[in-house]
Protein backbone atom coordinates (compact mmCIF):
# COMPACT_ATOMS: atom_id res chain seq x y z
CA UNK A 1 0.00 0.00 0.00
CA UNK A 2 1.50 3.37 -1.05
CA UNK A 3 1.46 5.98 0.79
CA UNK A 4 2.41 9.97 0.64
CA UNK A 5 6.19 10.51 2.50
CA UNK A 6 5.70 12.68 5.39
CA UNK A 7 7.79 13.30 8.67
CA UNK A 8 9.21 10.64 10.85
CA UNK A 9 8.06 9.89 14.41
CA UNK A 10 11.58 10.90 15.66
CA UNK A 11 11.49 14.34 13.82
CA UNK A 12 7.23 14.51 15.45
CA UNK A 13 9.01 14.02 18.98
CA UNK A 14 11.80 15.92 18.36
CA UNK A 15 9.42 19.10 17.87
CA UNK A 16 7.27 18.40 20.43
CA UNK A 17 10.29 17.89 23.56
CA UNK A 18 11.43 21.42 21.92
CA UNK A 19 7.58 22.58 21.58
CA UNK A 20 6.84 21.73 25.39
CA UNK A 21 10.35 23.64 26.51
CA UNK A 22 9.79 26.59 25.15
CA UNK A 23 6.13 26.71 26.31
CA UNK A 24 7.84 26.30 29.53
CA UNK A 25 10.16 28.50 29.46
CA UNK A 26 7.49 31.24 27.91
CA UNK A 27 5.27 30.76 31.37
CA UNK A 28 8.17 31.22 33.53
CA UNK A 29 8.86 34.65 31.98
CA UNK A 30 5.18 35.76 31.96
CA UNK A 31 5.06 34.26 36.04
CA UNK A 32 8.35 36.51 36.10
CA UNK A 33 6.70 39.53 34.49
CA UNK A 34 3.51 38.75 36.29
CA UNK A 35 4.64 38.58 40.21
CA UNK A 36 7.60 40.69 39.79
CA UNK A 37 8.51 42.94 37.48
CA UNK A 38 4.65 44.53 37.70
CA UNK A 39 5.39 45.56 40.93
CA UNK A 40 8.86 46.98 40.43
CA UNK A 41 7.96 51.23 39.87
CA UNK A 42 7.92 52.73 36.58
CA UNK A 43 10.44 55.87 37.92
CA UNK A 44 12.61 56.58 40.27
CA UNK A 45 11.52 57.80 44.10
CA UNK A 46 13.44 59.58 46.61
CA UNK A 47 13.15 58.31 49.97
CA UNK A 48 11.61 61.06 52.04
CA UNK A 49 14.28 62.30 54.93
CA UNK A 50 17.27 61.01 53.26
CA UNK A 51 20.43 62.82 52.99
CA UNK A 52 22.48 60.12 51.49
CA UNK A 53 22.79 61.46 47.80
CA UNK A 54 24.65 58.33 46.43
CA UNK A 55 21.54 56.23 47.23
CA UNK A 56 19.03 58.71 45.41
CA UNK A 57 17.85 56.93 42.30
CA UNK A 58 19.39 53.75 42.45
CA UNK A 59 16.60 51.62 42.96
CA UNK A 60 15.81 49.73 39.65
CA UNK A 61 12.79 51.16 37.77
CA UNK A 62 11.15 48.89 35.16
CA UNK A 63 12.85 50.23 31.83
CA UNK A 64 16.07 49.72 33.29
CA UNK A 65 15.01 46.42 34.06
CA UNK A 66 13.20 45.46 30.68
CA UNK A 67 16.00 46.99 28.83
CA UNK A 68 18.95 44.60 30.82
CA UNK A 69 16.30 41.36 31.17
CA UNK A 70 14.82 41.15 27.98
CA UNK A 71 18.30 40.67 25.55
CA UNK A 72 19.27 37.63 27.75
CA UNK A 73 15.73 36.54 28.02
CA UNK A 74 15.94 36.27 24.75
CA UNK A 75 19.08 34.46 24.67
CA UNK A 76 18.24 31.99 26.92
CA UNK A 77 15.12 31.42 24.99
CA UNK A 78 16.98 30.87 21.60
CA UNK A 79 19.21 28.61 23.56
CA UNK A 80 16.43 27.09 24.80
CA UNK A 81 14.75 26.25 21.30
CA UNK A 82 18.61 24.51 20.27
CA UNK A 83 18.93 22.44 23.12
CA UNK A 84 15.54 21.40 22.85
CA UNK A 85 16.15 20.09 19.33
CA UNK A 86 19.29 18.65 20.11
CA UNK A 87 18.53 17.06 23.38
CA UNK A 88 14.63 15.85 21.81
CA UNK A 89 16.52 14.65 18.74
CA UNK A 90 19.11 12.08 20.99
CA UNK A 91 16.15 11.45 23.50
CA UNK A 92 13.79 10.36 20.77
CA UNK A 93 16.30 8.28 19.09
CA UNK A 94 17.48 6.35 22.42
CA UNK A 95 13.27 5.93 22.99
CA UNK A 96 12.66 4.41 19.32
CA UNK A 97 15.20 2.29 19.16
CA UNK A 98 13.33 -0.21 20.21
CA UNK A 99 11.15 0.07 17.74
CA UNK A 100 13.07 0.46 14.58
CA UNK A 101 14.50 -3.29 15.52
CA UNK A 102 10.55 -4.34 15.30
CA UNK A 103 10.18 -2.71 12.63
CA UNK A 104 12.98 -4.52 10.81
CA UNK A 105 11.82 -7.97 11.86
CA UNK A 106 8.80 -6.99 10.48
CA UNK A 107 9.91 -6.60 7.28
CA UNK A 108 12.27 -9.70 7.52
CA UNK A 109 8.85 -11.56 8.30
CA UNK A 110 7.04 -10.46 5.30
CA UNK A 111 9.53 -11.66 3.08
CA UNK A 112 9.07 -15.29 4.18
CA UNK A 113 11.51 -15.46 7.19
CA UNK A 114 9.82 -16.96 10.15
CA UNK A 115 13.08 -17.68 11.72
CA UNK A 116 14.16 -14.28 12.73
CA UNK A 117 13.45 -13.29 16.54
CA UNK A 118 13.63 -9.95 18.18
CA UNK A 119 14.90 -10.89 21.57
CA UNK A 120 14.63 -7.32 22.50
CA UNK A 121 16.67 -7.11 26.32
CA UNK A 122 15.91 -5.07 29.30
CA UNK A 123 12.78 -4.72 31.14
CA UNK A 124 9.72 -4.81 30.84
CA UNK A 125 8.08 -1.71 29.00
CA UNK A 126 5.44 -1.35 26.03
CA UNK A 127 8.24 -2.07 23.44
CA UNK A 128 9.61 -4.69 25.19
CA UNK A 129 5.65 -5.85 25.81
CA UNK A 130 5.18 -5.52 21.58
CA UNK A 131 8.28 -7.49 20.67
CA UNK A 132 7.81 -10.40 22.89
CA UNK A 133 4.44 -10.41 21.66
CA UNK A 134 5.69 -9.99 18.03
CA UNK A 135 8.11 -13.01 18.68
CA UNK A 136 5.44 -15.14 20.00
CA UNK A 137 3.39 -14.56 17.06
CA UNK A 138 6.48 -15.36 14.85
CA UNK A 139 6.47 -18.84 16.71
CA UNK A 140 3.30 -19.25 17.09
CA UNK A 141 3.13 -18.46 12.58
CA UNK A 142 6.60 -21.01 11.91
CA UNK A 143 4.89 -23.36 13.98
CA UNK A 144 1.12 -23.23 11.96
CA UNK A 145 3.25 -23.33 8.22
CA UNK A 146 5.31 -26.04 9.04
CA UNK A 147 2.15 -28.29 10.22
CA UNK A 148 0.95 -27.18 7.46
CA UNK A 149 3.74 -27.88 5.01
CA UNK A 150 3.70 -31.47 6.29
CA UNK A 151 0.27 -31.87 5.94
CA UNK A 152 0.09 -30.84 2.04
CA UNK A 153 3.01 -33.20 1.79
CA UNK A 154 1.19 -35.98 3.08
CA UNK A 155 -1.90 -35.51 1.71
CA UNK A 156 -0.50 -35.34 -1.71
CA UNK A 157 0.98 -38.50 -0.95
CA UNK A 158 -2.29 -39.91 0.59
CA UNK A 159 -4.22 -38.68 -2.52
CA UNK A 160 -1.76 -39.63 -5.00
CA UNK A 161 -1.61 -43.36 -3.74
CA UNK A 162 -5.29 -44.47 -4.62
CA UNK A 163 -4.81 -42.84 -8.26
CA UNK A 164 -1.67 -44.21 -8.38
CA UNK A 165 -3.36 -47.83 -8.02
CA UNK A 166 -6.13 -46.96 -9.97
CA UNK A 167 -4.16 -46.16 -13.15
CA UNK A 168 -2.14 -49.51 -12.08
CA UNK A 169 -5.46 -51.27 -12.31
CA UNK A 170 -6.44 -50.22 -15.52
CA UNK A 171 -2.95 -50.71 -17.15
CA UNK A 172 -3.07 -54.62 -16.05
CA UNK A 173 -7.02 -54.91 -17.43
CA UNK A 174 -5.87 -53.03 -20.49
CA UNK A 175 -2.83 -55.59 -21.08
CA UNK A 176 -4.66 -58.40 -20.34
CA UNK A 177 -8.36 -58.84 -22.07
CA UNK A 178 -8.78 -62.02 -20.75
CA UNK A 179 -9.03 -60.84 -17.13
CA UNK A 180 -12.17 -60.95 -15.40
CA UNK A 181 -13.56 -56.81 -15.38
CA UNK A 182 -15.71 -57.81 -12.52
CA UNK A 183 -12.18 -58.20 -9.95
CA UNK A 184 -10.99 -55.10 -11.64
CA UNK A 185 -14.36 -53.20 -11.07
CA UNK A 186 -14.17 -54.65 -7.25
CA UNK A 187 -10.58 -53.33 -6.57
CA UNK A 188 -11.05 -49.62 -8.36
CA UNK A 189 -14.44 -49.23 -6.37
CA UNK A 190 -12.41 -50.22 -2.96
CA UNK A 191 -9.57 -47.83 -3.71
CA UNK A 192 -12.60 -45.29 -5.30
CA UNK A 193 -14.09 -45.46 -1.95
CA UNK A 194 -10.96 -45.36 0.03
CA UNK A 195 -10.03 -41.83 -1.87
CA UNK A 196 -13.49 -40.54 -1.67
CA UNK A 197 -13.47 -41.03 2.72
CA UNK A 198 -9.84 -39.52 2.40
CA UNK A 199 -11.56 -36.17 0.59
CA UNK A 200 -14.54 -36.02 2.97
CA UNK A 201 -11.94 -36.24 5.77
CA UNK A 202 -9.98 -33.07 4.41
CA UNK A 203 -13.02 -31.43 3.99
CA UNK A 204 -14.37 -31.89 7.09
CA UNK A 205 -10.64 -30.87 8.78
CA UNK A 206 -10.92 -27.89 7.10
CA UNK A 207 -14.57 -27.12 7.85
CA UNK A 208 -13.80 -27.75 11.49
CA UNK A 209 -11.20 -25.18 11.84
CA UNK A 210 -13.01 -22.12 10.17
CA UNK A 211 -15.56 -21.58 13.28
CA UNK A 212 -18.51 -21.29 11.07
CA UNK A 213 -20.97 -22.61 12.98
CA UNK A 214 -23.98 -21.40 15.41
CA UNK A 215 -23.44 -22.43 18.96
CA UNK A 216 -26.40 -24.62 20.59
CA UNK A 217 -26.63 -26.11 23.65
CA UNK A 218 -25.26 -29.85 23.58
CA UNK A 219 -24.95 -32.57 26.19
CA UNK A 220 -21.92 -34.73 25.76
CA UNK A 221 -23.78 -37.89 27.68
CA UNK A 222 -26.07 -37.86 24.79
CA UNK A 223 -23.45 -37.65 21.96
CA UNK A 224 -21.44 -40.72 24.05
CA UNK A 225 -24.30 -42.86 23.86
CA UNK A 226 -25.34 -42.46 20.25
CA UNK A 227 -21.69 -42.80 19.25
CA UNK A 228 -21.26 -45.80 21.04
CA UNK A 229 -24.44 -47.69 20.10
CA UNK A 230 -23.70 -46.31 16.52
CA UNK A 231 -20.61 -48.10 16.41
CA UNK A 232 -21.49 -50.96 18.04
CA UNK A 233 -21.90 -53.10 15.14
CA UNK A 234 -17.98 -52.00 14.50
CA UNK A 235 -17.74 -53.44 18.33
CA UNK A 236 -18.80 -56.55 17.44
CA UNK A 237 -16.77 -57.34 14.64
CA UNK A 238 -13.70 -56.59 16.52
CA UNK A 239 -14.86 -58.39 19.79
CA UNK A 240 -14.47 -55.50 21.73
CA UNK A 241 -17.01 -53.87 24.26
CA UNK A 242 -18.02 -50.67 24.66
CA UNK A 243 -19.25 -49.00 27.60
CA UNK A 244 -20.45 -45.82 28.77
CA UNK A 245 -21.05 -43.92 31.84
CA UNK A 246 -21.12 -40.63 33.11
CA UNK A 247 -22.93 -37.70 34.09
CA UNK A 248 -24.73 -35.15 31.89
CA UNK A 249 -22.00 -33.17 30.43
CA UNK A 250 -23.80 -29.98 28.84
CA UNK A 251 -22.00 -27.39 26.43
CA UNK A 252 -22.44 -25.47 23.53
CA UNK A 253 -20.90 -25.80 20.52
CA UNK A 254 -21.97 -27.23 17.38
CA UNK A 255 -24.41 -30.73 17.52
CA UNK A 256 -22.86 -32.44 14.13
CA UNK A 257 -19.01 -31.71 14.79
CA UNK A 258 -19.15 -32.79 18.18
CA UNK A 259 -20.88 -35.55 17.65
CA UNK A 260 -17.77 -36.58 14.69
CA UNK A 261 -15.23 -35.73 17.49
CA UNK A 262 -17.36 -38.50 19.60
CA UNK A 263 -17.58 -41.00 16.82
CA UNK A 264 -13.82 -40.33 15.93
CA UNK A 265 -12.56 -41.04 19.40
CA UNK A 266 -15.00 -44.01 19.73
CA UNK A 267 -13.94 -45.20 16.25
CA UNK A 268 -10.14 -45.35 17.04
CA UNK A 269 -10.40 -46.45 20.32
CA UNK A 270 -12.16 -49.66 19.00
CA UNK A 271 -9.97 -50.37 15.83
CA UNK A 272 -6.80 -49.76 17.74
CA UNK A 273 -7.76 -52.31 20.80
CA UNK A 274 -6.26 -56.04 21.61
CA UNK A 275 -7.30 -58.66 18.58
CA UNK A 276 -10.18 -60.11 21.11
CA UNK A 277 -11.50 -59.23 24.77
CA UNK A 278 -10.81 -55.65 24.38
CA UNK A 279 -12.83 -52.65 25.96
CA UNK A 280 -13.39 -49.52 25.55
CA UNK A 281 -14.89 -47.22 28.30
CA UNK A 282 -16.73 -44.04 27.52
CA UNK A 283 -17.13 -41.48 30.33
CA UNK A 284 -18.58 -37.87 30.69
CA UNK A 285 -18.57 -35.46 33.68
CA UNK A 286 -18.51 -32.30 34.43
CA UNK A 287 -16.15 -29.55 36.95
CA UNK A 288 -16.33 -25.91 37.39
CA UNK A 289 -16.16 -24.44 34.04
CA UNK A 290 -15.94 -27.27 32.12
CA UNK A 291 -17.50 -30.33 30.34
CA UNK A 292 -14.96 -33.21 30.32
CA UNK A 293 -15.71 -36.66 27.69
CA UNK A 294 -12.80 -38.98 28.35
CA UNK A 295 -12.62 -42.40 26.09
CA UNK A 296 -9.86 -45.11 27.35
CA UNK A 297 -9.23 -48.09 25.59
CA UNK A 298 -7.20 -51.14 26.04
CA UNK A 299 -4.50 -52.45 22.96
CA UNK A 300 -0.74 -52.38 23.46
CA UNK A 301 1.62 -50.17 25.79
CA UNK A 302 2.22 -46.68 23.88
CA UNK A 303 5.43 -45.21 24.42
CA UNK A 304 4.46 -40.88 25.31
CA UNK A 305 6.75 -40.20 22.54
CA UNK A 306 4.68 -41.91 20.23
CA UNK A 307 1.51 -40.76 22.04
CA UNK A 308 2.93 -36.90 21.30
CA UNK A 309 2.43 -37.94 17.39
CA UNK A 310 -0.73 -38.83 17.23
CA UNK A 311 -2.94 -35.89 16.64
CA UNK A 312 -0.26 -35.43 13.71
CA UNK A 313 -2.53 -35.39 10.61
CA UNK A 314 -1.74 -39.23 8.40
CA UNK A 315 -0.64 -40.74 11.93
CA UNK A 316 -2.54 -44.27 12.44
CA UNK A 317 -0.94 -45.69 16.06
CA UNK A 318 2.33 -47.25 15.51
CA UNK A 319 3.98 -45.65 12.19
CA UNK A 320 2.38 -45.98 9.32
CA UNK A 321 0.90 -49.45 9.10
CA UNK A 322 -1.73 -50.19 6.75
CA UNK A 323 -4.75 -52.72 7.38
CA UNK A 324 -8.00 -52.72 6.65
CA UNK A 325 -9.21 -50.75 9.26
CA UNK A 326 -5.98 -47.96 9.56
CA UNK A 327 -8.52 -45.42 8.27
CA UNK A 328 -6.92 -42.44 6.33
CA UNK A 329 -4.82 -40.71 9.12
CA UNK A 330 -7.04 -38.39 10.08
CA UNK A 331 -9.70 -39.15 12.99
CA UNK A 332 -6.93 -37.13 15.78
CA UNK A 333 -6.56 -34.81 13.82
CA UNK A 334 -10.01 -33.74 13.51
CA UNK A 335 -10.83 -34.34 16.83
CA UNK A 336 -8.19 -31.54 18.03
CA UNK A 337 -9.66 -29.56 15.41
CA UNK A 338 -13.23 -29.37 16.38
CA UNK A 339 -12.03 -28.84 20.03
CA UNK A 340 -9.95 -25.90 19.13
CA UNK A 341 -12.63 -24.35 17.50
CA UNK A 342 -15.15 -24.94 20.14
CA UNK A 343 -12.25 -23.51 22.66
CA UNK A 344 -11.45 -26.39 24.28
CA UNK A 345 -8.38 -28.99 24.72
CA UNK A 346 -7.37 -32.54 23.75
CA UNK A 347 -5.17 -34.54 26.26
CA UNK A 348 -3.70 -37.89 25.30
CA UNK A 349 -1.91 -40.04 27.72
CA UNK A 350 -0.77 -43.55 27.73
CA UNK A 351 -2.47 -46.04 29.90
CA UNK A 352 -0.45 -48.21 32.26
CA UNK A 353 -1.91 -51.30 31.54
CA UNK A 354 -1.58 -50.80 28.13
CA UNK A 355 -4.25 -48.16 25.72
CA UNK A 356 -4.30 -44.76 25.60
CA UNK A 357 -6.78 -42.55 27.40
CA UNK A 358 -8.40 -39.35 25.22
CA UNK A 359 -9.32 -36.43 27.03
CA UNK A 360 -11.73 -33.18 25.87
CA UNK A 361 -12.50 -30.62 28.03
CA UNK A 362 -15.11 -27.94 26.22
CA UNK A 363 -16.56 -25.02 28.31
CA UNK A 364 -19.37 -25.24 30.29
CA UNK A 365 -22.58 -22.83 28.66
CA UNK A 366 -22.67 -19.71 31.16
Amino acid sequence: MGRAPGPSVRLKLTLSYAGFLMVAAVLLLTAVWLFLLRYVPDRAFLIPGSTDLPTRGVFPVRSNLLRVFAPRAALVLAFLLVFGLVGGWVLAGRVLAPLSRITAATRLASTGSLAHRIRLPGRADEFRELADAFDTMLDRLEAHVGEQQRFAANASHELRTPLATSKALLDVARSDPDRDPGVVIDRLHIVNARAIELTEALLLLSRAGQRSYTREPVDLSLLAEEAAETLLPLAERHGVTVETSGSAAPTAGSPALLLQLTVNLVHNAIVHNLPAGGTVRVDTRVRPGAALLVVENTGETLAPELVATLTEPFQRGIGRVRNHHAGVGLGLAIVRSIAEAHDGTLTLGPRPGGGLRVTVELPAPP
